[in-house]
Protein backbone atom coordinates (compact mmCIF):
# COMPACT_ATOMS: atom_id res chain seq x y z
CA UNK A 1 0.00 0.00 0.00
CA UNK A 2 1.35 3.27 -1.03
CA UNK A 3 0.63 6.59 0.89
CA UNK A 4 -1.67 8.69 -1.38
CA UNK A 5 -3.40 10.66 1.37
CA UNK A 6 -1.31 13.99 2.04
CA UNK A 7 -1.22 16.10 5.34
CA UNK A 8 -4.03 18.61 5.54
CA UNK A 9 -6.01 15.19 4.56
CA UNK A 10 -5.18 13.11 6.97
CA UNK A 11 -5.67 15.34 9.64
CA UNK A 12 -8.97 16.38 8.27
CA UNK A 13 -9.81 12.60 8.24
CA UNK A 14 -8.56 11.99 12.12
CA UNK A 15 -10.16 14.79 13.20
CA UNK A 16 -13.82 14.17 11.65
CA UNK A 17 -13.37 10.22 12.81
CA UNK A 18 -12.98 10.90 16.39
CA UNK A 19 -15.52 13.43 16.34
CA UNK A 20 -18.03 11.01 14.87
CA UNK A 21 -16.81 8.36 17.60
CA UNK A 22 -16.99 10.79 20.48
CA UNK A 23 -20.30 12.00 19.46
CA UNK A 24 -21.62 8.45 19.56
CA UNK A 25 -19.63 7.35 22.76
CA UNK A 26 -21.62 10.57 24.50
CA UNK A 27 -24.53 9.62 23.25
CA UNK A 28 -25.61 12.96 21.05
CA UNK A 29 -25.77 11.03 17.49
CA UNK A 30 -27.04 7.77 17.23
CA UNK A 31 -24.71 4.39 15.97
CA UNK A 32 -24.17 5.82 12.91
CA UNK A 33 -21.28 7.62 14.08
CA UNK A 34 -19.15 4.54 14.14
CA UNK A 35 -18.75 4.92 10.39
CA UNK A 36 -16.25 7.56 12.00
CA UNK A 37 -13.81 4.47 12.36
CA UNK A 38 -13.17 4.26 8.35
CA UNK A 39 -11.66 8.29 7.87
CA UNK A 40 -9.99 7.61 11.11
CA UNK A 41 -7.97 4.41 9.92
CA UNK A 42 -7.84 5.96 6.90
CA UNK A 43 -6.01 8.72 8.30
CA UNK A 44 -4.01 6.49 10.27
CA UNK A 45 -3.03 4.50 7.75
CA UNK A 46 -2.51 7.24 5.09
CA UNK A 47 -4.27 5.01 2.58
CA UNK A 48 -7.46 5.32 1.47
CA UNK A 49 -8.69 2.48 -1.35
CA UNK A 50 -11.68 4.24 -3.10
CA UNK A 51 -8.61 7.06 -3.49
CA UNK A 52 -6.51 3.99 -5.14
CA UNK A 53 -9.51 2.50 -7.48
CA UNK A 54 -10.42 6.61 -8.33
CA UNK A 55 -6.34 7.22 -9.18
CA UNK A 56 -6.47 10.22 -6.37
CA UNK A 57 -3.57 11.37 -4.90
CA UNK A 58 -3.29 14.25 -2.06
CA UNK A 59 0.19 13.36 -0.54
CA UNK A 60 3.31 14.82 -2.28
CA UNK A 61 5.61 12.37 -4.39
CA UNK A 62 8.64 11.57 -2.20
CA UNK A 63 11.88 11.20 -4.84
Amino acid sequence: MKANVGTIDRTVRIVVGLLLIGLTLGGVIGMWGWIGLLPLATGIFRFCPAYGLLGIKTCKLRH
